[in-house]
């Protein structure tokens, strides 16, 4: 029986370890899938969709191939079609019966598109890298395109790795080991046991009869040597035999000690290289996503730190342009011009080269224009040893061609905090310009505020805006303005209006429904000559603008404001309060 159960344990350690070993041999799984297709048109644009992207899960490793250059980028999938316009373009999607890749075309008015390498919607882009690993959303797609002008690369390759584990190949490994030494305890148990019972079962009834004497001879004796080195083999053979099985079963053993072996185990997931870029917008817990995701923030101010510090040093006009626009950019261009007049004119002050300490992006889901507020920390000291508070910029985006462009780059106001703000994230409402639920509506706070500038407490706003903590008020409000007057010469006349201001106002909302508005207030300043014979002195800048010392008949020096407010929403209430303001001079010319 001991022999029947040894052979029926090496029986199943044998087909327990064999199916161990063809579950990770010929039995195993491939560890990867891949899916292509030929794109056969001219369209100008490829958009691998993220519905193909996704077809199976983990990361997708794309491959383009068919073209002399091309460029890959990847957004939103309303983001890529919009920046595609009119244009046509292939669509490669999944067909999920047949698990392949097809294409499709869309028909446009277009036959090509600009080039996207510089584009603001994308969250990632790759420049003539015929592979790239990716890992994005199903809201999310691929744009392939070669120049804009030729035909988009003709062959996209999909591959995503597989789960192809085999936990129970090494448990059944591991099953048979033990089953062999099963086999080999009773193996060993039975042959002890014959051994025990070998011998005569009864003794003999006599004495058998002695048989006759034989002739003795002697035998030839085998030398000692031989004799021990026999000896020695034969314990060598037997002690091999003994730990043959002993070590198989011990590797056995000592190979199910990895984290993997055992069945039901997850297997440990390797590590990724770094953050995905699209995090931020898959935790978007709304229907409208932001406008952009905090990693694309960081990229589009640091690219316009990088032009503003550029242009600033160069006083360049059209490298300035590409990254700001309204009254951030009419200031810039008005200095450029009064320094390359008059060098001892102090340049605008620089966008520090700080950390994000804010991003708040407009949620929109495929309309344009697009804002975002971002607010720059400041590591700069100020003369009496204080930290520089920081700036914000409010950045622009008109339509899904043109990249962001800051509007207004504000400096804050000693101590000012913005808080009750959603995270990047998440987002903010872009307000009407007439919402009733603030205080004020946005597009006339600036108006209102600027009221104030010119006569102060007489202003029928003066109520709604707070005056602590307003520094720009001591700057150039009603005091200012009557000092300047009262220390005029009698020979000419200064007066102060309002100017047309052209800035786009723009109302972020908050957590509380107030809102974060920018706006700009102008204000001319009109030096007039009353008596003949008479003429007025041009301050430095105004002399390097109109390259004029003086003026017989006067001057008109234009002074723009870039504001940020607070807005309280009624339901709050309380008073207006500046946040943070940048001023300098934007025009200047002769009296006619």
């Amino acid at each position: 029986m001991r022999f029947v159960l040894a052979i029926v344990s090496f029986v199943a350690a044998a087909l327990l370890i064999g199916l161990g070993i063809a579950q990770k041999t010929i039995l195993a799984a491939p560890d990867e899938i891949t899916v292509s297709t030929s794109v056969a048109t001219d369209a100008p644009v490829t958009v691998v969709s993220g519905e193909a992207l996704n077809a199976y899960p983990r990361s997708q490793f794309v491959q383009i191939s068919g073209s002399d250059e091309n460029f890959v980028a990847y957004g939103r999938t309303s983001d890529v079609i919009a920046w595609i316009g009119d244009a046509s373009y292939n669509t490669v999607s999944y067909d999920a019966t047949a698990a392949e890749l097809e294409s499709d075309l869309t028909e446009g008015t277009e036959d090509e598109v600009p080039n996207p390498a510089d584009s603001d919607l994308w969250l990632a882009s790759y420049t003539d890298q015929a592979s790239m690993t990716i890992n994005v959303p199903e809201d999310f797609s691929l744009l392939v395109v070669s120049d804009g002008v030729k035909p988009a690369p003709s062959e996209v390759s999909i591959t995503w790795p597989v789960d192809n584990s085999t936990p129970w190949a090494n448990t059944f490994v591991v099953a048979g080991g033990i089953l062999l030494v099963i086999g080999l305890v009773l193996l060993f148990w039975a042959v002890a046991h014959i051994r025990k019972s070998r011998g005569p079962r009864r003794k003999s009834p006599q004495k058998m009869p002695k048989l006759p004497r034989q002739p003795r001879y002697k035998p030839i004796k085998a030398k000692k040597k031989e004799l021990d080195a026999n000896a020695k083999g034969r314990r060598a053979i037997n002690s091999r035999v003994a730990i043959v099985p002993v070590v198989l079963v011990t590797a056995l053993a000592l190979g199910g000690c990895s984290a993997d072996f055992w069945a039901g185990r997850e297997p440990v997931a390797a590590p990724t290289a770094s953050a995905d870029p699209v995090a931020d917008a898959e935790a978007a817990a709304q229907l409208d996503p932001p406008a952009v995701t905090e990693q694309q923030a960081k990229r589009i101010v640091a690219d316009l730190v990088a032009v503003a510090a550029e242009a600033d040093t160069g006083m360049n006009d059209d490298l300035i342009k590409t990254r700001l626009a309204g009254p951030a950019l009419d200031l810039r261009l008005t200095n450029y011009a009064a320094r390359r007049a008059d060098g001892a004119i102090p340049a605008v002050e620089g966008i520090p080269e700080g950390k994000i300490t804010l991003t708040l992006p407009q949620v929109t889901e495929n309309s344009w224009p697009r804002a975002v507020l971002a607010v720059i920390e400041d590591t700069a000291t100020a003369e009496d040893g204080k930290q520089v508070p920081p700036v914000a910029v409010m950045l622009i985006q008109d339509d899904p061609r043109s990249n962001y462009k800051a509007q207004y780059v504000i400096r804050l106001e000693p101590g000012a905090v913005i808080e009750g703000v959603a995270p990047a994230s998440v987002g903010a409402g872009r307000l009407q310009l007439d919402s009733k639920f603030l205080v004020v509506e946005p597009q006339v706070v600036g108006a209102d505020y600027g009221d104030i500038l010119m006569v102060d407490s007489d202003s029928t706003s003066y109520d709604l805006f707070e005056a602590e903590g307003d520094s720009l008020r001591t700057d150039v409000g009603e005091g200012f303005k009557e000092g300047r007057k009262a220390a005029f010469p009698a020979t000419s006349t200064l007066t102060f209006e309002r100017a047309e201001s052209k800035g786009p106002v723009v109302a972020l909302s908050t957590n509380d429904s107030s809102a974060l508005v920018t706006v700009d207030v102008n204000e001319d300043e009109i030096v007039k000559v009353v008596e003949a014979g008479a003429v007025a002195n041009a301050p430095a800048a105004v002399k390097a603008l109109t390259g004029k010392t003086t003026s017989a008949k006067g001057f008109r020096a234009t002074y723009g404001y870039q504001l940020l407010f607070l807005v309280p929403s009624v339901e709050t209430g309380g008073k207006i309060v500046l946040l943070g303001y940048t001023q300098g001079l934007v025009a200047a010319s002769e009296l006619p």
